[in-house]
């Protein structure tokens, strides 16, 4: 049997630490692993790179940007996501999204033009502001990392005082999926980093200059990230699937599509039913599970078995808000740990979750050096590019990322 994988991109992408490639804590290729390099030892895979621009499910068949098509027995759909923007006005021309690896880079080359024109700036500048919007663990993660970067900066400094990061969200508390526990400890412990909440406050325009909130307020800002939510990738609206909320693919919970028993849907592209009724959230480890959960479906397929439901294992969740402070709800039952137990333990996993042994050691090398070293993301931000441990890699193996200005 042969599998043909075909993405926009020639590297696979670890989404959870984006946040730290835009404000220098690792190098983007840490998270950007070439798919030359994930299946150098797999024969049967063929790498087919192209955009899709057209998806016939019924045949199974994809149609790339260059007119060519490619055709198999079974189709994995598995396209991720797209920022949603919610028809804010402004919103898609003038936020910074992190979705993707050339998201946080362009976000970080901002970041450091932004941060050293205000190094240079006289003290009665205006003190700089950066908006988050959007209380989630993409947002909580990255307002906290950005706030611990200007406090590093400040202190060193490189930067005048003033400085304020502001997280914006509809909803009554950050982390709206964990625990009241975990709430309080996160907005303590942003507050305590020098991030201002803005809660049940919603962005009605994003402008050059100034965000003008859902209460009538307006706050000054040369950037706001967007971290306020996520919707299924554009092609899936042309292929004619059943989709759901967010233009996900409805699946059955066999992971197949309705009336499709070739095709399936997995991770951000797919809306996956739980036994209850409900849909299971848009989490890696839901991703990584139903797309094990998939390939084995079709194997059983092939063998002339019919697919099983799949079956979810909740490991629980966690995010990072700041140096030896985060949250995480273990397991189905949510044993809640919090504070630096909670932080080693959210290093560990997402360590183990990236893709090769040069990654993990180098992401590991570099939490260790930020940790013992406060000033060492603001040097990197304020200077250079963060820095890989050179590991004798060839150049074809590195990925390719293109950031567009």
């Amino acid at each position: 049997m042969r599998v043909s994988l075909t993405d926009r991109n020639d590297y696979h992408q670890f989404q959870p630490l984006l946040y730290q490639v835009a404000t220098s804590q690792l190098p983007a290729e840490d998270i950007a692993r070439p798919h030359r390099s994930i299946f150098r030892e797999h024969p049967t895979v063929s790498l087919c790179p192209g955009e899709v621009v057209a998806i016939d499910p019924s045949a199974c068949r994809l149609t790339l940007a260059d007119g060519e098509t490619l055709s198999g027995s079974h189709l994995v759909i598995a396209a991720g996501a797209r920022p949603e923007y919610f028809g804010v006005p402004g919103a898609a021309h003038h936020a910074f999204p992190l979705y993707c690896v050339a998201d946080a880079e362009r976000l970080r080359l901002h970041l450091q033009g932004l941060l050293q024109v205000a190094a240079d700036e006289s003290p009665d500048a205006a003190p700089l502001q950066i908006i988050v919007v959007g209380g989630g663990p993409t947002g909580v993660e990255t307002a906290g990392a950005l706030a611990e970067l200007l406090a590093a900066l400040a202190a060193t400094g490189r930067l005048p005082s003033g400085w304020k990061v502001i997280l914006v969200d509809r909803g009554a508390n950050v982390l709206a999926p964990f625990s009241e526990r975990s709430h309080t400890y996160a907005h303590a412990k942003l507050a305590n980093d020098g991030v201002e909440l803005r809660l049940h406050s919603g962005v009605a325009a994003v402008h050059g200059d100034r965000v003008e909130l859902s209460d009538g307020d307006a706050i000054d800002t040369t950037t706001v990230i967007w971290a306020g939510g996520e919707s299924a990738s554009a092609v899936l609206g042309s292929a004619g699937l059943p989709t759901g909320r967010g233009g996900r693919v409805s699946v059955k919970r066999d992971l197949s599509v309705q009336g499709l028993q070739r095709v399936y849907a997995v991770g951000d592209a797919a809306n996956i039913p739980a036994p209850d009724g409900s849909v299971l959230p848009q989490l890696g480890s839901v991703a990584q599970q139903a797309g094990g959960w998939a390939a084995e479906n079709i194997l059983r397929q092939l063998r002339g078995d019919p697919p099983e439901a799949f079956r979810y294992k909740d490991k629980g969740i966690m995010a990072m808000i700041g140096r030896n402070a985060a949250v995480a709800e273990v397991g189905s039952h949510r044993h809640q740990v919090e504070g630096p137990l909670a932080f080693a333990a959210w290093l560990g996993v997402h360590a183990m979750l990236l893709s090769g042994a040069h990654s993990r050691a180098d992401a590991f090398m570099s939490w260790a050096w930020d940790y013992f070293d406060r000033d060492h993301p603001a040097m990197v931000e304020a200077s250079a590019t963060p820095a890989r441990i050179a590991w004798g890699d060839e150049i074809a193996d590195r990925p390719n990322i293109v950031v567009s200005r």
